[in-house]
């Protein structure tokens, strides 16, 4: 494994760090805004989504999950407790020595984490009361004030051995907030939502939630090697498919020596970037500009740009093999470049056995722009470099390319040993480390 740091320029990596690192945006909500410790213990409510719908292979999502969100809690640093509690997962954080301040920082801490969780369909900070209708009243009118609106109450009895029916429960509550703030009650269209679970050893209280990734949990789809170029398509790619459960291993052919390693840093920092959803993401570098030099004097003609991108997963199938990765992920978007019609994509597909997913074939140009820029990776994606796929371009690319005519290059080259020798001097880089 290759350290990229020491070879950097000062402040080249920082930069493009500091873009990749784009944490998720606060979470509004007065759970541990200066409430009283005495009402309720602030905690984290994470709400599974897909998973729920599983059927007798459930609880192997579910651990997966388990395992996934104990990993993104330890980057914290925040010691924490994860229980599961019938398809809702519940985070506390020990108040031992902590002050009611620092107590909640840190639950705001895990509750962005977890967000960046995919498998994860809603991210709630709660107060967990006694199993009482009057803890969970108070703590109803502690998260709500005069500015609340119109509000309605939602109770959930998972456990139903709870004396108070829901519809009883939300009568009772409803009733003390009114009392103490004088709100209306709304329950078609209210401004603040009061939510209420009883569990089976406490109560949940929350007003607000945010939407998490939802999806499958990283890993549970098996792994899968994503051509990294740097630009904008491949890691929205490579964000879909970690929601579809694939854990993804990362290559980046860069034109060295032909061209600087700028390409390089652009593609560490997304990785890193793109870390948060996975953890411990790896990335593999190709030194590529000289194949690509053979390629052109093979012959390759209007036909560069696709025996290019066919060595590439040729050399992808060799590193996924390593790895014991079963598929290969790309950015390709139907139509979108010249190397991406439907004749050249069968062409491409042609180049290796593994399956190649296109999370973005249907997609178009400002779709994925928004998907990048909500990520966070666009900035760092248009950051200016020397693409490897630029160079030696033909003044024309071939939009129907044969596949005869591509296999007779390759054969002139003996492009699986070259495959093999490239994959042989990739270089590994950890950049969640």
């Amino acid at each position: 494994m290759n350290s990229l740091r020491p070879s950097l320029r000062p402040g080249e990596l920082t930069n493009l760090e500091q873009r990749a690192a784009t944490s998720s945006p606060g979470l509004p909500d007065p759970v541990t805004d200066g409430l009283n410790p005495a009402v309720g213990e602030p905690c984290v409510l994470l709400k599974q989504g897909e998973i729920f719908l599983k059927g007798r292979n459930r609880q192997q999502f579910e651990r997966m999950l388990n395992v996934n969100i104990r990993a993104a809690v330890l980057s914290t640093g925040v010691p924490a407790e994860l229980t599961l509690r019938e398809g809702v997962l519940v985070l506390r954080v020990a108040r031992d020595r902590l002050t009611p301040a620092e107590h909640a920082a840190a639950v705001d801490r895990l509750a962005a984490r977890a967000a960046d969780v995919p498998g994860i369909s809603q991210v709630c900070r709660a107060l967990r009361v006694d199993k009482t209708p009057e803890a969970a009243a108070a703590a109803a009118v502690a998260l709500t004030g005069p500015g609340s609106g119109a509000f309605a109450v939602r109770s959930r009895r998972r456990d139903k051995r709870f004396p108070v029916t829901s519809e009883q429960l939300n009568a009772q509550i409803g009733a003390q907030v009114v009392a103490a703030h004088g709100l209306p009650v709304s329950l078609k269209q209210p401004e603040t939502e009061i939510f209420v679970e009883v569990d089976q050893q406490e109560v949940f209280v929350f007003t607000a939630g945010r939407p998490g990734l939802g999806g499958l949990p990283v890993g549970m789809s098996g792994r899968a090697v994503v051509l990294m170029s740097g630009g904008i398509d491949s890691p929205v790619a490579a964000f879909r498919m970690m929601k579809r459960g694939l854990r993804c291993v990362f290559v980046h052919f860069s034109g060295m020596p032909l061209t600087g390693p700028e390409s390089v840093y652009k593609a560490y920092a997304l990785v890193r970037g793109l870390d948060r959803f996975q953890g411990g993401s790896r990335l593999y570098v190709v030194p590529f500009g000289k194949a690509q030099q053979s390629l052109a004097t093979s012959g390759a003609g209007r036909l560069q740009v696709i025996a290019q991108r066919r060595l590439m997963l040729k050399t992808a199938e060799v590193l996924a093999a390593r790895m014991h990765a079963t598929a290969l992920v790309t950015g390709d978007s139907l139509g979108q470049v010249s190397s991406q019609t439907l004749p050249n994509i069968t062409a491409l597909d042609d180049a290796v056995r593994l399956p190649i997913l296109r999370p973005l074939v249907g997609w178009d140009k400002s779709e994925i722009m928004d998907e990048a820029r909500r990520l966070g990776t666009l900035a760092i994606s248009e950051l200016p470099d020397q693409d490897c796929c630029t160079l030696l371009m033909p003044r024309r690319a071939e939009t129907r390319a044969k596949i005869e005519d591509l296999r007779k290059i390759e054969g002139r080259l003996d492009a699986t040993e070259l495959a093999d020798a490239l994959a042989r001097g990739a270089q590994e880089y950890r950049p969640a480390e």
